[in-house]
């Protein structure tokens, strides 16, 4: 396949971001993602492909608005009495063509993921470059950078061929010669290890953490001259233990790494579930107090090993 014919699902472009690699940054959130994590902020990049949100809060049915009355022609949307539509997922999590977005004025309906190519993103990137400074630069983060290889590898080397800063936000789950191939052309990278337990990992994001923590050993033992830096996103009852920690600690040392961030658990992403039909499963349970994180971030620190805690990480 011809760089021209490359095409990436990307879900959003994000100007000037501060807290994702150092400077001011470009942030480039792929589509698709073979996680599941129950807590995620962004499972509108679950599909890896253009598809439905339905935000019932600003719909303007009770209004008087009828514009998507009749407009989905495979019955997507379910109207019932003199009450707002009823989406049915089973449909509308299929569809292709979207007829329902453009008769929407209040953004009810939206479409989330746009197919683009390699000099679609570089144009955007040339457009933000003065913007930066020294500092700064692109950060690929999702869903899941990696599951979209050909297309970012496309991108990194370009990038590489302008001088341009690269950093990943990535799980780390894929071939390790995909992964390797792609940290090659990546300044900075944050991967996220989630529990070291590998039944609980299982349980919260639907896959085994063998491959992940391999890539990151791998990588380490690879002579990459970027800087890593681990992530946990820490959500109470699943991955808050100083057990676990200590699992993690153990891991960290036996391949020289020695900077991890926590990052505090949120419900930001509670009303995207909502806008896909979808049930989030902490809603109402997974908090963790500043005294635990602290507790946390002692025990890294005791063992020599950097912890920044939330947005602290300095860069």
């Amino acid at each position: 396949m011809s760089t021209q014919e490359l095409k990436g699902i990307i879900f959003d472009i994000q100007a000037f971001s501060v807290h994702d690699g150092p400077g001011c940054r470009t942030n480039v959130f792929f589509a698709g993602c073979p996680l599941r994590c129950k807590w995620c902020a962004n499972p509108e990049n679950f599909a890896g492909r253009p598809h439905l949100l339905y935000a019932d809060k600003v719909c303007k049915w009770s209004s008087g608005c009828r514009a998507c009355t009749k407009i989905c022609p495979r019955g997507g949307l379910i109207f019932q009495d003199d009450q707002q539509p009823i989406i049915n997922w089973d449909v509308c999590n299929k569809c292709t063509t979207f007829e329902c977005r453009p008769v929407c004025a209040a953004s009810a309906l939206k479409v989330c993921g746009k197919e683009y190519t390699v000099d679609d993103v570089m144009k955007i990137l040339r457009r933000d470059f003065n913007h930066w400074g020294s500092e700064g630069g692109v950060t690929f983060t999702g869903g899941e950078p990696l599951l979209h290889y050909d297309f970012l590898l496309e991108v990194l080397k370009r990038c590489a061929a302008m001088q341009i800063h690269t950093a990943i936000e990535t799980s780390g789950y894929a071939p390790m010669e995909r992964f390797l191939n792609i940290l090659k052309y990546i300044n900075f990278a944050f991967i996220d290890v989630k529990n070291m337990d590998d039944k609980k990992h299982i349980e919260g994001t639907g896959v085994s953490h063998k491959i992940i923590l391999e890539n990151i050993a791998a990588l380490k033992k690879s002579g990459w001259d970027g800087r890593l830096i681990l992530r946990q996103p820490t959500i109470g009852g699943f991955n808050d233990s100083e057990e676990n920690a200590q699992k993690l600690i153990d891991f960290m040392k036996k391949n020289n790494l020695y900077e991890i961030n926590l990052l505090k658990f949120h419900r930001l992403g509670q009303t995207k579930w909502e806008q896909m039909g979808m049930k989030y499963a902490y809603a109402k349970t997974g908090d963790v107090s500043l005294e635990q994180l602290q507790k946390l971030q002692n025990m890294y620190l005791d063992n020599d090993i950097v912890c920044y805690v939330g947005d602290s990480t300095p860069f």
